[in-house]
């Protein structure tokens, strides 16, 4: 393996130290080379007035946005060169923007996996947007795309889930696959592939469940990884009705509107906790424990 051309955590000048030694265009979030089998990826906070959003789901896997600031992304310029580029033999090399046209560099990365995901643009419209999954150049991870096409009622084919959705189909976002595909390949992630409960990992039968739920949520809050939990079926639907919730610790918290040998004949035995939960989650979690309050009442 070829050395890397930087070094982690240093900070560089990026007209200067990355487009004039490398080219691409500096201007872009997705930059391919010209000279090198490089491309250069760059993210930061500025991004999420055009819906993009970025960020580690775990220690090892960052999910990216693609580009184009208006309409529904489509895969074409450095959308498809990323795409492609195992196949190109072209290394992707991570950014952290931060700003004055300085970079800090993060990681080289390869992608896993790609979907599409609801997100607004620029002017503020509901449109799909692509997210690449990347993993650390090296680390393992148990969860690749044919393992997760495998995971949804119509399996998607790998060309299939890179096609652009047909009108009829996105008519239908906000109730259909097309455009959540992402949002529970991050939860996944997120996770650790494995029920938040239990530590259950046949990935196959979990369900990304919504804290606050989906008809209660704004669009933001529908989008938002920090909003949702992945668990096994039997806690899903529990939680989904209110009738277990989660307290600021993640012990679970039994409602009182069943008895406890009910809990314990479906193997819920009131001692369950949640480990990692995030402050936002935790947020999401006071208002789950708002309407879990109200059903005792």
């Amino acid at each position: 393996m070829e050395a890397l051309p930087f070094v982690p955590e240093q900070i560089y000048h990026r007209r200067q130290d990355i487009h004039r030694r490398y080219g691409g265009n500096w201007q872009s979030g997705i930059c391919p080379s010209s000279t090198h089998p490089y491309i250069f990826i760059f993210s930061g906070a500025t991004g999420k007035q055009h819906g993009y959003r970025d960020g580690w789901e775990n220690p090892n896997v960052f999910a990216y946005t693609g580009e184009g600031q208006q309409g529904d992304m489509q895969f074409v310029r450095g959308n498809l060169a990323l795409r492609d580029h195992v196949q190109l033999g072209k290394r992707v090399f991570l950014f952290d923007s931060l700003g004055q046209g300085r970079v800090r560099f993060v990681a080289e990365v390869s992608l896993c996996d790609v979907d599409w995901f609801e997100t607004h643009d620029s002017a503020g419209q509901l449109r799909l947007g692509i997210k690449f999954f990347f993993q650390r150049l090296g680390a393992y991870i148990p969860v690749q795309p044919r393992v997760f096409d495998q995971m949804v009622a119509e399996p998607l084919t790998v060309m299939e889930a890179y096609l652009r959705p047909s009108v009829t189909e996105r008519s239908g976002l906000v109730t259909s696959r097309v455009g959540q595909g992402a949002y529970r390949k991050s939860l996944i992630h997120r996770w650790n592939y494995a029920c938040a409960v239990t530590g259950f990992d046949k990935l196959e039968v979990l369900i990304a469940s919504h804290i606050v739920p989906w008809s209660k949520a704004t669009d933001a809050q529908r989008l938002d990884v920090d909003n949702g939990i992945l668990l096994s079926p039997t806690y899903d639907a529990l939680f989904d009705r209110h009738l277990i919730s989660f307290d600021e610790k993640g012990r679970i918290i039994l409602s009182t509107t069943i008895e406890k040998q009910a809990f314990e004949k479906i193997g819920v035995v009131g001692k369950e906790r949640i480990d990692r939960l995030s402050e936002p989650n935790q947020r999401y979690l006071d208002q789950h424990r708002t309407q879990f309050g109200q059903l005792g009442k």
